[in-house]
C-alpha cells in the first residue's frame, strides 16, 4: 500500500489529506487557518507566504500523526494545490521580499491597461497570449512592484506562484508547471511557452527570473533533508508538479476528460471543464487556462461567493444552519431583491472597481431572510453569467459537479440547480483540490517508477465518487424566475460600471 499527501493552500486556510489512492480513500485530514493582512487600501489583498509554509508544515505533521509509523513509511508523494495568480517575489537567496499580492488583489488596474496598450490592445493581447490582462493575474502585479516599490523590485530574482513557493519550501527547487503558469498572463497558453512579448513589456530581465516551464506529470523534486527529518519521512518522497486550486480541483472531481463540468463555491467561484484543445474566448471573459493533466481548462471565475454569504451570516449573527433556514423561508427570487455581489470588485465580468449593490429593498424585503436569499442567489447568478458564456464557446453542461463550502448547503444546491438549469451533485470527498493533489502525486510517482503509460484517469476513476444523496434537480418554475432575475442583474451591472471608479475614489478619500 502506498499513501499520498494532498494539500490545498487557499486564501482562508490550508487543508491536508492523506490518501490511499488504490482504495480511493482519505484516511486522515487536517486544517490550519490563514489571515489576510489588515489595514491595506481598498483593492489591496495580501498575505505572508511564510504563513502558508507554517500551515503546510502543521497540517502535514497532523495528518501523519493520525496514522502509524509503519503507514508513514508508506508515504510516496506529496501534491500541492494553491490559490492561483498570487505573486511571490524572492531575492537571490530565495528569501521573500514582501508579502504576496493575491488573486483577489485589484490594485493593478493601471498596470493591466498599460500592458494592454503596449501589446496593441485587448484583441492583440488575446491573439498573442490567449487571455487578456486582468487585475487578478500575476503579470500586472510584477509591473506594479516595479512601478511602486523600486527598492523591492531591485532585489527581485525569482518569481513564483503560491503553490510553487510551497514546492520550493519542500524541495528547494524553482519550478513551475503549465496549469498554474497559464494564470499568470505571462504565457502563450496555446503553445505553453513564456510570452516574449509580455516579458519585454514588463522587463527583459524577467525572462531570467521565471522558472522553466514543465509538464504537469513531472516532479518538482524530492523532500529536502531537513524537511524530511521534520516530517519523519524519507528524502525519496516525491513532490509532484502540483497546480492551481482550480486545476487540482478538476482532478479531485474527475474533471479530466471532456464532458465533465465542475463548479467550486468557495471564497471565489469557478466553473470549468476539461478540453483536449485550447478554448480561447475572443472577448476574454473565459480564461483559456491549461490543465495540470496535459490538456486545457477553460474557466470562468467570480471573486465573490462565500465571502458574501459569510458577511451576511456575520451581519445577522447566525450559524450556517440558521442562515440556510433563513434562506429557505424566503421565496425563490427574494421578492425581486437583487444583489450585485461585487464586494471585492469582479473578474467575470471584468469590473475591478465594482462594489456591492442591493436593488429592490423595501418594507417587505429589508429583513434577514430576503437579504440572505438574495445574497445566495446573487453570487450564483454571477457565476451563471460565465456559465452562459462557456456555452457559447461550445462547453455545455448537462450536469454540474459542485464542491467547496457552498456545496455543503442543501438549500444552496437547489438554488444552483434552478439558476444553472441543470442537475447539480456534490462529491463524496469535498476537499477536491487536496484530493487532486494526492492523485496527481500518485500519477507522477507511477510514471517515475517506469509506468510511462499511466494516465491520470487510472487514479481518478477509482477515487472520485459522486454523493448521490446531494443531487438536486431544477425546478422549472424557479428556472424561469431566475432567467428574469439574471437579465435584471446583468442590466444593473452594466448601468453601474461607469459609477464604480468614482465610488472607489471617494471611498479611498474618505477612509
Amino acid at each position: 500500500m502506498s499513501l499520498f499527501v494532498g494539500i490545498d493552500s487557499g486564501t482562508q486556510s490550508t487543508k491536508a489529506v492523506l490518501c490511499d489512492t488504490k482504495k480511493g480513500k482519505v484516511v486522515a485530514e487536517s486544517r490550519a487557518p490563514h489571515h489576510l493582512i489588515e489595514g491595506l487600501p481598498v483593492g489591496h489583498m495580501e498575505q505572508h507566504p511564510q504563513e502558508w509554509a507554517a500551515a503546510l508544515d502543521q497540517t502535514i505533521l497532523e495528518v501523519l500523526s493520525k496514522v502509524s509509523a509503519r503507514d508513514r513509511r508508506r508515504v510516496k508523494g506529496i501534491g500541492i494545490s494553491g490559490q492561483q495568480h498570487g505573486f511571490v517575489p524572492l531575492d537571490a537567496d530565495g528569501e521573500v521580499i514582501r508579502p504576496a499580492k493575491l488573486w483577489c488583489d485589484t490594485s493593478t488596474v493601471k498596470e493591466c491597461a498599460y500592458l494592454t496598450r503596449k501589446l496593441g490592445g485587448e484583441k492583440a493581447v488575446i491573439r498573442k497570449t490567449g487571455l487578456p490582462f486582468l487585475p487578478g493575474f500575476t503579470a500586472g502585479k510584477i509591473l506594479w512592484l516595479k512601478r511602486h516599490e523600486r527598492h523591492n523590485y531591485k532585489r527581485l530574482r525569482h518569481v513564483l506562484l503560491p503553490h510553487d513557493y510551497l514546492n520550493f519550501h519542500l524541495t528547494g527547487n524553482y519550478f513551475m508547471e503549465y496549469g498554474d503558469a497559464s494564470g499568470t498572463a505571462l504565457m502563450d497558453v496555446r503553445k505553453r511557452t513564456w510570452s516574449n512579448a509580455v516579458i519585454e513589456a514588463i522587463d527583459k530581465n524577467l525572462a531570467d527570473w521565471l522558472p522553466p516551464l514543465s509538464p504537469s506529470d513531472k516532479p518538482a523534486g524530492t523532500l529536502r533533508p531537513e524537511i524530511a527529518e521534520k516530517y519523519g519521512l524519507s528524502t525519496d518522497v516525491v513532490v509532484s508538479a502540483g497546480g492551481g486550486d482550480n486545476m487540482m480541483g478538476a482532478i479531485g472531481t474527475g474533471n479530466v476528460r471532456p464532458g465533465v463540468v465542475t463548479a467550486s463555491f468557495g471564497t471565489s467561484g469557478t466553473i470549468y471543464a476539461y478540453a483536449a484543445k485550447p478554448v480561447v474566448d475572443p472577448r476574454g471573459e473565459i480564461a483559456a487556462f491549461c490543465s495540470s493533466t496535459g490538456g486545457w481548462l477553460p474557466l470562468l471565475c467570480t471573486m465573490n461567493v462565500t465571502t458574501v454569504t459569510e458577511q451576511i451570516r456575520g451581519l445577522f449573527d447566525q450559524d450556517h444552519a440558521a442562515l440556510d433556514a433563513a434562506v429557505a423561508s424566503a421565496p425563490a427570487g427574494a421578492g425581486g431583491l437583487v444583489l450585485l455581489p461585487y464586494l471585492a470588485g469582479e473578474r467575470t465580468p471584468n469590473v475591478p472597481d465594482g462594489s456591492g449593490v442591493f436593488v429592490g429593498l423595501n418594507q417587505k424585503t429589508f429583513n434577514r431572510a430576503y437579504m440572505a436569499r438574495a445574497a445566495m442567489e446573487g453570487v450564483t447568478l454571477g457565476m451563471n453569467y460565465g456559465l452562459r458564456r462557456l456555452a457559447t464557446l461550445g462547453v455545455k453542461a448537462k450536469e454540474i459537479r459542485v464542491t467547496g463550502g457552498g456545496a455543503r448547503s442543501g438549500v444552496w444546491r437547489q438554488i444552483m440547480a434552478d439558476v444553472f438549469g441543470v442537475p447539480v451533485v456534490g462529491m463524496v470527498e469535498d476537499e477536491g483540490a487536496a484530493l487532486g493533489g494526492a492523485l496527481q502525486a500518485a500519477w507522477c510517482v507511477a510514471r517515475l517508477e517506469g509506468n510511462r503509460r499511466a494516465k491520470i484517469t487510472d487514479f481518478t476513476d477509482g477515487a472520485v465518487q459522486l454523493k448521490e444523496s446531494t443531487r438536486c434537480l431544477p425546478n422549472p418554475a424557479n428556472v424561469e424566475r431566475y432567467r428574469e432575475l439574471q437579465s435584471l442583474q446583468d442590466r444593473i451591472s452594466e448601468v453601474m460600471r461607469p459609477v464604480f471608479p468614482r465610488q472607489r475614489e471617494l471611498a479611498n478619500r474618505l477612509s
